[in-house]
């Protein structure tokens, strides 16, 4: 009996269960509607290999379609998360960030000027690495404002936020930038059966983790997010940390854009990116994060943001319309984010108390 309320106690203790939970309620409700009209209740999770034209045999299934439609989320996610962790505040420049790499890695690929190609001006890692660099510089312009200026961060990255997607429009000469090359179009494709986006999706996943769990810049950030000062004065240098997770996160932002151009292969600059900084901020929330700084929990962030792609493929699964879809998805965040806000949380384990309180009596 000790042993089994010690689990469950484990169970409720746990950083993800808020975050695993309302992924399981998203699929629950494809499991009722492919059961209500006759299909079978579990081919939500199904996963077939078929045959294309363009990309031979791939994986196909709703469940591959949020991984891979979520990709570019659950990256932005990443770098979000250490920003609001160091700094108690959001990047909301990300998805102008996106776009303006994005730009630049399709104009020089496609060379200054040009508008549609499919032969490469200058080796595809130079444009890889354009645009990486944009997003670098930057991840560190905005980190100078908000680490060594004192900007608020919301108003720090609103210039880029306002300002990155417009440069990118005169990179590319107010134009569309086409680059119809198979290369380019590899980090939107496939890599056999499984999408490409996937694929980067865990390699930065991987690497990010590896370097928070093998070195002390997790902790250091999450010192720093939870007391600037205290941290200084501990001998941690609170600017250059938070200016590095600034970097990071436009870092991430470069290689989203890169993904999302790769799919289209273009710089569309008017629509890369488009909203996607909300969608980041979102996931870090449904992960559990607090977005007033301090611990962070990557796994929960991920998780948030396939969450976040699950809510929309499963709304035009149930025909609702691009135009509708938006005003559910809302109303669905705002439930699970109400969920896990602490006053709730307060309130169900005040109640959990005091019904263990009384069964004791008894």
């Amino acid at each position: 009996m000790n042993n089994k309320k010690s689990f469950w106690q484990k169970v409720k203790s746990w950083p993800l269960l808020l975050p695993v939970v309302c992924l399981l309620l998203v699929m629950a409700v494809n499991i009722i509607y492919d059961a209500s009209i006759g299909n079978n209740p579990f081919s939500f999770f199904k996963i077939t290999l078929q045959t294309t034209t363009g990309n031979g045999t791939i994986l196909y299934g709703r469940i591959i379609d949020i991984l891979n439609r979520g990709s570019e989320a659950a990256i932005l996610a990443l770098g979000m998360t250490l920003v609001v962790s160091s700094s108690a505040g959001t990047d909301i420049s990300v998805g102008s960030v996106m776009s303006l790499s994005a730009s630049v890695c399709c104009m020089l690929l496609a060379g200054y000027g040009v508008t549609s190609t499919s032969e490469l001006a200058v080796p595809l890692v130079v444009g890889l690495l354009g645009a990486l660099l944009i997003g670098c510089l930057c991840g560190a312009f905005n980190g100078f404002l908000v680490a060594h200026l004192k900007i608020q961060p919301m108003v720090a990255t609103l210039i880029l936020f306002t300002a990155a997607r417009a440069i990118g429009l005169l990179v590319c000469n107010d134009m569309i930038v086409y680059v119809r090359n198979d290369s380019f179009g590899f980090f939107g494709s496939f890599l056999g059966p499984i999408p490409t986006p996937i694929i980067i999706t865990v390699i930065c996943v991987l690497i990010l983790g590896t370097v928070l769990k093998k070195t002390a810049l997790g902790t250091y950030i999450q010192s720093v997010g939870i007391n600037p000062k205290a941290s200084r004065i501990a001998g941690l240098n609170s600017k250059t940390i938070i200016f590095l997770t600034y970097v990071l996160c436009g870092l991430f932002a470069a290689v989203a854009g890169i993904m999302q151009s790769s799919r289209i292969t273009s710089a569309d600059s008017n629509n890369i990116g488009l909203y996607m900084e909300l969608d980041a901020i979102l996931a870090v929330a449904l992960g559990g994060n607090s977005l007033g700084g301090g611990k962070f929990n990557l796994a929960g962030s991920i998780i948030g943001a396939y969450t976040i792609q699950a809510i929309t493929t499963t709304l035009y699964a149930l025909g609702v319309s691009t135009s509708q879809a938006p005003v559910y998805k809302a109303v669905i965040v705002i439930i699970i984010v109400a969920i896990q806000a602490p006053p709730v949380q307060a309130y169900f384990r005040k109640k959990s108390a005091a019904k263990n309180a009384v069964k004791e009596v008894a």
